[in-house]
Protein backbone atom coordinates (compact mmCIF):
# COMPACT_ATOMS: atom_id res chain seq x y z
CA UNK A 1 0.00 0.00 0.00
CA UNK A 2 3.12 2.65 0.30
CA UNK A 3 2.89 3.25 -3.34
CA UNK A 4 -0.65 4.82 -3.31
CA UNK A 5 -0.95 8.56 -2.50
CA UNK A 6 -1.38 9.02 1.18
CA UNK A 7 -3.28 11.37 3.18
CA UNK A 8 -3.60 11.96 7.38
CA UNK A 9 -7.04 13.42 8.88
CA UNK A 10 -7.56 13.59 12.44
CA UNK A 11 -9.90 10.71 12.81
CA UNK A 12 -11.46 7.95 10.70
CA UNK A 13 -14.71 8.19 10.35
CA UNK A 14 -18.65 7.06 8.12
CA UNK A 15 -18.65 9.16 5.82
CA UNK A 16 -14.77 10.22 5.48
CA UNK A 17 -14.21 13.41 4.20
CA UNK A 18 -10.80 14.54 3.37
CA UNK A 19 -10.80 18.69 3.85
CA UNK A 20 -8.66 21.96 3.97
CA UNK A 21 -5.43 21.80 2.99
CA UNK A 22 -5.49 17.78 2.16
CA UNK A 23 -7.93 18.22 0.01
CA UNK A 24 -6.24 21.37 -1.86
CA UNK A 25 -3.17 18.68 -2.25
CA UNK A 26 -5.21 16.17 -3.39
CA UNK A 27 -7.24 17.81 -6.07
CA UNK A 28 -5.09 20.99 -7.38
CA UNK A 29 -1.33 19.07 -6.85
CA UNK A 30 -1.76 15.29 -7.47
CA UNK A 31 -4.96 15.70 -9.93
CA UNK A 32 -6.64 12.83 -7.64
CA UNK A 33 -9.69 11.35 -9.99
CA UNK A 34 -13.13 9.84 -8.47
CA UNK A 35 -12.30 6.03 -7.91
CA UNK A 36 -9.00 6.45 -7.32
CA UNK A 37 -7.37 4.49 -4.62
CA UNK A 38 -5.54 6.25 -1.35
CA UNK A 39 -4.09 5.54 1.81
CA UNK A 40 -5.34 7.68 4.52
CA UNK A 41 -4.01 7.70 8.11
CA UNK A 42 -4.65 8.65 11.83
CA UNK A 43 -1.67 8.56 13.29
CA UNK A 44 -2.74 5.70 15.27
CA UNK A 45 -0.25 3.47 13.58
CA UNK A 46 -3.06 2.04 11.23
CA UNK A 47 -3.19 2.65 7.50
CA UNK A 48 -6.25 2.53 5.93
CA UNK A 49 -7.15 1.79 2.35
CA UNK A 50 -9.91 3.71 0.55
CA UNK A 51 -11.51 4.64 -2.51
CA UNK A 52 -12.14 8.37 -3.33
CA UNK A 53 -16.04 8.08 -4.19
CA UNK A 54 -16.52 11.87 -5.08
CA UNK A 55 -14.85 14.92 -5.47
CA UNK A 56 -16.77 17.83 -4.54
CA UNK A 57 -15.81 21.44 -4.51
CA UNK A 58 -14.62 21.70 -1.07
CA UNK A 59 -13.71 18.10 -0.08
CA UNK A 60 -13.06 14.54 -1.10
CA UNK A 61 -16.19 11.96 0.23
CA UNK A 62 -14.01 8.46 0.64
CA UNK A 63 -14.93 4.84 1.28
CA UNK A 64 -12.89 2.72 3.62
CA UNK A 65 -12.23 -0.69 2.28
CA UNK A 66 -9.66 -2.03 4.90
CA UNK A 67 -7.15 -1.63 7.54
CA UNK A 68 -3.94 -2.42 8.35
CA UNK A 69 -0.93 -1.91 11.15
CA UNK A 70 1.85 0.05 9.02
CA UNK A 71 4.95 -2.08 9.29
CA UNK A 72 7.08 1.26 9.08
CA UNK A 73 6.64 2.44 12.63
CA UNK A 74 9.87 2.09 14.91
CA UNK A 75 9.18 -0.21 17.61
CA UNK A 76 10.67 2.30 19.97
CA UNK A 77 9.59 5.96 21.14
CA UNK A 78 12.32 8.29 20.34
CA UNK A 79 11.83 12.06 21.27
CA UNK A 80 13.81 14.43 19.37
CA UNK A 81 14.09 17.70 21.29
CA UNK A 82 16.31 20.42 19.79
CA UNK A 83 16.87 24.40 20.02
CA UNK A 84 15.24 26.16 17.50
CA UNK A 85 17.47 27.41 14.88
CA UNK A 86 18.00 30.37 12.47
CA UNK A 87 16.24 30.52 8.42
CA UNK A 88 14.71 26.96 7.42
CA UNK A 89 16.99 24.92 9.15
CA UNK A 90 14.31 23.80 11.86
CA UNK A 91 12.65 22.34 8.98
CA UNK A 92 14.99 20.32 7.83
CA UNK A 93 15.36 18.93 11.14
CA UNK A 94 11.94 17.97 11.74
CA UNK A 95 12.14 16.64 7.55
CA UNK A 96 14.71 14.13 8.78
CA UNK A 97 13.60 13.66 12.52
CA UNK A 98 10.23 11.93 10.80
CA UNK A 99 12.00 10.27 7.88
CA UNK A 100 14.39 8.50 10.91
CA UNK A 101 11.48 7.31 12.56
CA UNK A 102 10.95 10.33 15.37
CA UNK A 103 7.72 9.81 17.36
CA UNK A 104 7.52 12.90 18.71
CA UNK A 105 9.99 16.27 18.03
CA UNK A 106 9.70 19.23 20.58
CA UNK A 107 11.90 22.75 19.45
CA UNK A 108 12.61 24.97 22.27
CA UNK A 109 14.34 28.36 23.02
CA UNK A 110 17.07 28.40 24.92
CA UNK A 111 19.42 31.14 26.75
CA UNK A 112 21.75 30.92 23.20
CA UNK A 113 19.18 30.72 21.17
CA UNK A 114 18.65 33.75 18.43
CA UNK A 115 15.27 32.98 16.51
CA UNK A 116 11.55 33.31 17.62
CA UNK A 117 9.03 31.04 17.55
CA UNK A 118 5.45 31.62 16.65
CA UNK A 119 2.02 30.50 15.38
CA UNK A 120 2.71 30.26 12.17
CA UNK A 121 6.34 28.97 12.15
CA UNK A 122 5.12 26.16 14.40
CA UNK A 123 2.21 25.51 12.17
CA UNK A 124 5.04 25.36 8.71
CA UNK A 125 7.32 23.00 11.09
CA UNK A 126 4.03 20.79 10.96
CA UNK A 127 2.95 20.92 7.74
CA UNK A 128 6.62 19.73 6.94
CA UNK A 129 6.37 17.04 9.51
CA UNK A 130 3.07 15.93 7.41
CA UNK A 131 5.17 16.09 3.74
CA UNK A 132 8.09 14.21 5.18
CA UNK A 133 5.54 11.40 6.59
CA UNK A 134 3.64 10.94 3.37
CA UNK A 135 7.37 11.16 1.80
CA UNK A 136 8.69 8.40 3.80
CA UNK A 137 5.10 6.25 4.09
CA UNK A 138 4.76 6.62 7.36
CA UNK A 139 1.44 6.54 8.98
CA UNK A 140 1.91 8.64 11.77
CA UNK A 141 2.89 11.98 11.09
CA UNK A 142 4.72 13.34 14.05
CA UNK A 143 3.22 16.46 15.92
CA UNK A 144 6.13 19.04 16.85
CA UNK A 145 5.40 21.11 19.57
CA UNK A 146 7.41 24.47 20.99
CA UNK A 147 8.93 25.12 24.52
CA UNK A 148 9.82 28.23 25.68
CA UNK A 149 11.79 27.31 28.50
CA UNK A 150 14.61 24.80 28.45
CA UNK A 151 13.47 23.31 31.39
CA UNK A 152 9.87 23.10 29.90
CA UNK A 153 11.95 21.13 26.90
CA UNK A 154 14.23 19.10 29.40
CA UNK A 155 10.24 17.96 30.99
CA UNK A 156 9.22 16.57 27.69
CA UNK A 157 11.70 13.65 28.30
CA UNK A 158 10.29 12.89 31.44
CA UNK A 159 9.35 9.40 31.69
CA UNK A 160 12.03 7.74 28.92
CA UNK A 161 14.03 5.37 30.16
CA UNK A 162 17.14 6.97 28.11
CA UNK A 163 17.51 10.48 28.77
CA UNK A 164 20.64 12.12 26.05
CA UNK A 165 22.24 15.44 26.57
CA UNK A 166 24.65 16.34 23.42
CA UNK A 167 26.43 18.88 24.94
CA UNK A 168 29.75 20.50 23.69
CA UNK A 169 31.55 20.69 27.46
CA UNK A 170 31.35 16.27 27.16
CA UNK A 171 34.31 14.95 26.54
CA UNK A 172 32.96 11.09 26.65
CA UNK A 173 29.76 9.41 26.37
CA UNK A 174 28.04 8.70 29.49
CA UNK A 175 26.08 6.14 27.64
CA UNK A 176 26.96 3.02 26.19
CA UNK A 177 25.23 2.61 22.53
CA UNK A 178 25.81 -0.85 21.97
CA UNK A 179 23.25 -1.79 25.10
CA UNK A 180 20.82 1.06 24.25
CA UNK A 181 17.67 -0.42 24.73
CA UNK A 182 14.14 1.67 25.45
CA UNK A 183 12.11 4.86 24.62
CA UNK A 184 14.80 7.83 24.43
CA UNK A 185 14.59 11.25 24.31
CA UNK A 186 17.75 13.57 22.83
CA UNK A 187 18.50 16.83 23.38
CA UNK A 188 20.76 19.34 20.78
CA UNK A 189 21.09 22.48 21.14
CA UNK A 190 20.66 25.65 18.92
CA UNK A 191 23.45 27.72 16.86
CA UNK A 192 24.77 28.95 20.46
CA UNK A 193 25.22 26.01 22.10
CA UNK A 194 24.09 25.42 25.76
CA UNK A 195 25.47 27.59 28.79
CA UNK A 196 27.02 25.64 31.71
CA UNK A 197 23.82 26.48 33.68
CA UNK A 198 21.69 24.67 31.10
CA UNK A 199 24.76 22.01 31.17
CA UNK A 200 23.56 21.19 35.03
CA UNK A 201 19.90 21.30 35.07
CA UNK A 202 19.92 18.90 32.16
CA UNK A 203 22.56 16.70 34.57
CA UNK A 204 20.27 17.44 37.82
CA UNK A 205 16.77 16.13 36.01
CA UNK A 206 19.08 13.12 34.67
CA UNK A 207 20.08 13.33 31.60
CA UNK A 208 23.36 11.66 30.48
CA UNK A 209 25.75 13.52 27.99
CA UNK A 210 26.69 12.69 24.68
CA UNK A 211 30.05 13.48 23.23
CA UNK A 212 29.76 13.58 19.56
CA UNK A 213 33.16 14.31 18.54
CA UNK A 214 36.47 16.85 18.01
CA UNK A 215 34.77 18.33 15.33
CA UNK A 216 32.62 21.37 15.49
CA UNK A 217 29.20 20.02 14.26
CA UNK A 218 26.25 22.51 12.70
CA UNK A 219 23.51 22.61 15.30
CA UNK A 220 21.48 20.85 12.31
CA UNK A 221 23.68 18.70 11.39
CA UNK A 222 23.98 17.15 15.37
CA UNK A 223 20.48 16.65 15.45
CA UNK A 224 20.69 14.75 12.49
CA UNK A 225 23.76 12.72 13.09
CA UNK A 226 22.64 11.89 16.70
CA UNK A 227 19.19 10.92 15.73
CA UNK A 228 20.73 8.69 12.96
CA UNK A 229 23.38 6.84 15.63
CA UNK A 230 20.09 6.35 18.26
CA UNK A 231 17.89 4.75 15.60
CA UNK A 232 20.79 2.14 14.43
CA UNK A 233 21.27 1.69 18.27
CA UNK A 234 17.77 0.32 18.91
CA UNK A 235 17.83 -1.78 15.80
CA UNK A 236 15.19 0.62 13.95
CA UNK A 237 17.40 0.93 10.96
CA UNK A 238 17.98 -2.60 10.63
Amino acid sequence: MSSLRRFFVEKIESPLVIDGEEFRHAVSVLRIKEGEDIIVCDGSGLEYLSKVKKINKKDLEVEVLSSAESDVEAKTDVTLIAGYLKGDKTELVVQKAVELGAKKVIVFNSEYCSSYMNENKLARLNKVSIEAAKQCGRAIAPKVFYEDTFKGALMDGEGCENKLFACEFATSNEVDFKNLKGSTAIVVGSEGGFSKEESELATSMGYKTVYLGKRILRAETASIALLGIIMHSLGELE
